[in-house]
């Protein structure tokens, strides 16, 4: 078995990709996970901003959170429409190009891309902060943790989405039930003492109030807990991935999801209102909401560390929903020509390797800059998904009425999404703009024009080298061969004598080297080229020999083929290199790569006469 193999399993073939698709059960923890995960960050995102009105603050995480719930409700029915319209999957993207405009389609594109670069970032940081809220010695490692997890995550993706389903299940499922546990258990305890339970711990001190609460700080605490939202798109965007039926399969995946979705932020919103529960300062003795909540609920004993370790496991692989995700929404938009070719390719695990590293990449480089520091990361989050929201519930209302009449309950439930998704966007981005939100409507016009001179560069390549017509075959005639060699061996002479099946004019370009070793080269051109062609009763190849006064080997070759090209402007000029194929690839630092290096330049240089041919010798060990 191969390292590579071993690491990222055997290749599979495109017959086998339908034994790759997934169901209900595997969809939950590959397309959920960033949704359920939020609910781990998304209530102490909104927590930490009610942190100036001290403990008079806490009551208002209720009422919030209950107009959070209603907007999640409104997205559910809302893309559960979508996964039915498009079972091609494609999501905001497909819905927005194709209702409402190619430009729109990227912009949500634009956004979605950005919003699953933020969702690794924050869903990994969001782990790693609660493992050092359990373990706080290791608060100096947070950033080495947070790119050993992307790594690992980066690793499991490659190996399909089958296998990341199956390793996802375990510590999805058990973050689920540590959670509903703990709410029940709270809930409870909240009956039994008349909504006023006594924590089983001690709980920090919430600070004194430094201001008054105002529509302002409300808003920008809704928009906090917005990101709890984030990822709910994922489903629709991944339909593809489901087994048949696989619309349906894809809507009861999405159900399975809000619902619990629901019932963490409505029971965590209670609970922490309940036992009077807020954010403590990420900068110093910071502890997770969800850790005071559960130290609160059941003290801090063998389920507390339990529930940390799946909140752990499941915060750090929430970045598996971006992973999931931005490959595939990376193919289809480079199927429109707005992203490199290579983003179509699946590879040899039926996974779209070149989305994976490029998303592996730009989280890296994300969580370097802000130090894997989640308070840091979230101002950013949120805009992109909920612009790509409004573009698609937009987008589904234009799609029913182009359908005609009889939808207008679906035009109800997509106009309403849209206009609730549309004004929480601009709250968000109000709220959040001098934070960091500003980066994010930065990056996506960017984006735009960046994906848009992909688009123009394909075109033009189209319109350049598209052809009508039928092949000339008049006028043809061999080219000259012109071939660099080093010294003579067995890979000059099959290079050799393929030039002559090329032409009859053939001439090697050699550069001379010291006195001793160009004796000895000349006397074997001599004896085992020039003679054998003359013997054979063919015209015998010339030998140019270039002095390089500064020991240059590629500029005087590249300079003496240009010349002959310009010298002969009605014949093609074939380049022929000896090439040596190493059995190991580990063996090719042991020699020079001058031949890679004079075709890279003649590519630069040449024209369109100019023809280079590889001659192989491949070593037998």
């Amino acid at each position: 078995m191969s390292i590579l193999d071993f690491v990222l399993g055997r290749a599979l073939s495109s017959r086998e990709e339908r034994g790759e698709q997934i169901g209900p059960s595997a969809g939950v923890p590959i397309f959920g996970l960033d949704a359920l995960s939020s609910a781990a960050y998304g209530p102490e995102a909104a927590l930490t901003l009610l942190l100036p009105l001290g403990a008079s603050g806490i009551p208002y995480i209720l009422p919030v959170t209950i107009c959070i719930l209603i907007l999640l409700a409104i997205l559910y029915f809302s893309y559960r429409q979508t996964i039915a319209a498009y079972p091609t999957g494609g999501g905001s993207y497909t819905v927005a190009r194709e209702n409402i405009g190619e430009h729109t389609g990227l912009l949500s594109a634009s956004a979605l891309m950005i919003d699953y670069v933020l969702t690794a970032a924050v869903g990994i940081s969001a782990g790693v902060g609660a493992l050092v809220s359990a373990v706080p010695a290791l608060h100096p490692h947070i950033l080495a943790m947070c790119l050993a997890i992307l790594l690992t995550i980066m690793i499991i993706n490659l190996r399909g989405i089958k296998e990341a389903g199956a390793l996802f299940m375990v510590p999805t499922y058990l973050f689920i039930g540590c959670l509903f546990t703990m709410i029940g258990i709270g809930l409870m305890k909240t009956v039994a003492a008349g909504g006023h339970p006594v924590p089983v711990e001690a709980m920090p001190p919430l600070p004194s109030a430094t201001t008054i609460v105002s529509v302002w700080i409300l808003l920008k605490v809704f928009a906090s807990g917005c990101t709890a939202m984030t990822g709910v798109e994922a489903v629709s965007n991944g339909v593809k991935a489901f087994r048949e039926p696989t619309a349906p399969n894809a809507q009861r995946t999405l159900t399975i999801i809000i619902v619990i979705l629901a019932v963490l932020l409505a029971g965590i919103a209670y609970l922490v209102s309940a036992y009077g529960i807020g954010a403590t300062d990420p900068t110093s003795n910071y502890e997770s909401v969800l850790s005071m909540l559960l130290r609160a609920v059941s003290g801090k004993g063998i389920f507390y560390y339990v529930s940390m370790g799946s909140i752990l496991l499941v915060l750090s692989l929430s970045a598996n929903t971006a992973f999931a995700d931005f490959p595939r929404l990376c193919r289809i938009v480079s199927l429109d020509g707005y992203l490199p070719q290579s983003f179509s390719l699946a590879g040899r695990r039926l996974v779209y390797t070149e989305g994976i590293l490029v998303l592996t990449t730009l989280t890296a480089g994300l969580l370097i800059l802000f130090d894997g520091v989640t308070d840091r990361l979230i101002p950013l989050y949120a805009v992109g998904a909920f612009l790509a929201f409004t573009l698609s519930q937009a987008g589904m209302v234009l799609h029913w009425k182009r359908r005609g009449n009889g939808h207008w309950r679906n035009i109800a439930i997509n106009g309403l999404g849209s206009a609730a998704t549309g004004t929480a966007t601009i709250v968000i981005l109000s709220a959040k703009f001098v934070e960091g939100a500003w980066v994010t409507v930065m990056l996506i016009p960017t984006m735009l024009i960046v994906m848009n001179m992909v688009k123009r560069h394909y075109n033009e390549v189209a319109k350049e080298t598209s052809s009508q017509a039928p092949v000339d075959f008049a006028h043809l005639q061999a080219p000259l061969v012109l071939m660099p060699i080093a010294a003579w061996t067995k890979v000059s002479d099959k290079a050799l004598r393929f030039a002559y099946t090329l032409s009859r004019e053939v001439t090697a370009i050699h550069i001379m080297g010291e006195p001793e070793s160009e004796q000895v080269f000349q006397n074997c051109w001599a004896q085992f080229a020039a003679l054998p062609a003359k013997r054979a009763g063919l015209p015998s190849p010339e030998l140019v020999v270039l002095k390089s006064q500064y020991r240059h080997v590629l500029t005087p070759i590249v300079d003496y083929i240009l010349k002959v090209e310009q010298k002969n402007l009605d014949r093609q000029i074939a380049v022929v290199f000896p090439v040596l194929v190493e059995h190991h690839w580990y063996d090719y630092f042991l020699h020079n790569q001058r031949p890679a290096l004079l075709k890279a330049l003649l590519m630069l240089r040449g024209s369109q006469r100019i023809v280079i041919i590889d001659v192989p010798w491949y070593l037998s060990a």
